[in-house]
């Protein structure tokens, strides 16, 4: 997945993915092909583990 779909995925700016995929939390592979600007894309998968990671459990209904 791109960077910007990524972004609106989790509803927040481009920024903020880079600063999770430079901490670690979200894998990414370089498509670089030569010496330009790489590439990068986050795996679906790798966005599933990241959001499953940070998911919490709905607090309990209230009565």
């Amino acid at each position: 997945m791109s960077i910007p779909a990524v972004a609106a995925a989790l509803d927040v700016d481009r920024r903020t993915v880079y600063r999770f995929i430079a901490a670690g939390e979200l894998p990414v592979v370089d498509l670089r092909t030569g010496t330009g600007r790489s590439r990068v894309r986050v795996p679906a998968s790798g966005l599933e583990e990241f959001i499953t990671s940070r998911s919490v459990p709905s607090p309990p209904a209230r009565r």
